[in-house]
């Protein structure tokens, strides 16, 4: 990343929020499920979570459950948690480990864990059967920094070329060899778009953010991805060698090879539909965001560190997790405000600031997948 590369939030003159409806109608909503989430490659977790053949969880993509799981030629595939028989959904556990194969509690069908069906009780004497014709249906799936994407459209766009953007953009943090040391989930009574368009501007943050406006100013963010489904940059620590934690230091060392300028800075990206990451000197966060209905949206978010720094003694990510456990609450909270106030009759979208260009930006590139009127 050059420093020529950054510059300023701005808006165009008159450029002004989504309609109410776009947050509060379900039938946007459901069309969302199918140009959005069912067509797009959407983050569901993490290579670590099925890190030993049989290690398996479930993701919810578009309304579909699908079964993540590590097989024992060590490839993670994903398969719709669905039988091919009647139908039964396989799995009920979110996560776990299979002892070597899927089976359905039904009438016994057993699946290999690479998909493909291995037993068929008492199906043998069926005329024309073959077992070859029947594996589970599969759901396109790509790694990229450790994260797990998966794509459920019949033709996706191949990752490699959706992703191109910030294929090696953030190759310093070395994400993929991170683990994390924290998880939490959240309940948000809110549109998920309200969550990326509030992680995307900072207007609010002297506000709304007492604690993270003292370490970091909120006038000091500057944006190199302004266009498309990558949107962010980074903002400025007031103390130089600082960092996003509840004293505004740490005894950690620098993740990867994050040196020089990276030092002093912490970068917010909002990859579209579904992930928000944060990129600080000593770890990394990561919010995985799935919309559950139209005005209520699940965030798993994860404190990713160097597992050299996991394993000492010492290790405390409470100082991270502290901090932005209370920032995450208070964005949640004015997200769920939001809610409120674009669901009623009375609203009708005011104009963008500067500040918020990057959700200037991020309601065009919705509305170029959702084909929507303005």
């Amino acid at each position: 990343m050059r420093e020529t590369a950054f510059a300023k939030a701005s808006v165009p003159a008159r450029a002004h929020g989504l309609p109410g409806r776009c947050f509060a109608d379900g039938a946007i909503f459901a069309q969302e499920r199918e140009r959005v989430f069912a067509s797009e490659w959407v983050c569901v977790g993490r290579e670590e979570h099925v890190e030993q053949p049989g290690d398996f969880f479930l993701a919810d993509v578009a309304g579909e459950s699908l079964i993540v799981v590590r097989g024992n030629d060590q490839q993670v595939r994903a398969f719709f948690n669905v039988c091919r028989h009647r139908g039964t959904r396989l799995c009920s556990d979110e996560r776990g480990t299979l002892t070597g194969s899927i089976q359905c509690p039904y009438h016994a069908w057993t699946y290999a864990l690479d998909g493909r069906l291995s037993a068929a009780r008492n199906m043998a004497d069926v005329a024309g059967f073959d077992q070859t014709e029947y594996p589970l249906h599969q759901a396109a799936l790509a790694a990229w920094n450790g994260f797990l994407f998966l794509n459920l459209a019949q033709k996706e766009e191949p990752f490699s070329q959706a992703f191109a953007p910030v294929a090696q953009r953030f190759a310093r943090w070395h994400i993929g060899e991170l683990r994390a040391a924290r998880r939490i989930e959240y309940e948000v009574a809110a549109n998920w778009k309200l969550v990326f368009q509030n992680y995307s501007e900072c207007y609010h943050c002297p506000l709304i953010h007492p604690a993270l406006e003292k370490l970091t100013p909120s006038d000091s963010g500057r944006n190199d991805l302004m266009e498309g489904a990558f949107l962010g940059g980074y903002m400025t620590f007031r103390r130089p060698g600082g960092t996003l934690t509840t004293s505004g230091a740490t005894a950690r060392r620098a993740v990867g090879e994050v040196g020089g300028d990276d030092l002093n800075r912490v970068y917010f990206y909002a990859i579209f539909p579904s992930l928000l990451l944060s990129l600080h000197p000593d770890y990394v966060m990561a919010h995985i965001v799935r919309p559950v209905n139209v005005a209520q949206t699940t965030i798993a978010c994860e404190w990713l560190f160097d597992p050299s720094e996991i394993r000492r003694a010492d290790f405390d990510p409470s100082d991270a997790v502290e901090f932005w456990d209370l920032t995450n609450r208070q964005d949640w909270r004015v997200c769920e405000l939001s809610q409120l106030g674009v669901s009623s009759r009375a609203y009708v979208p005011g104009p963008y600031a500067n500040q918020e260009g990057l959700l200037h930006a991020f309601d065009r590139h919705y509305l170029s997948r959702m084909q929507a009127p303005d």
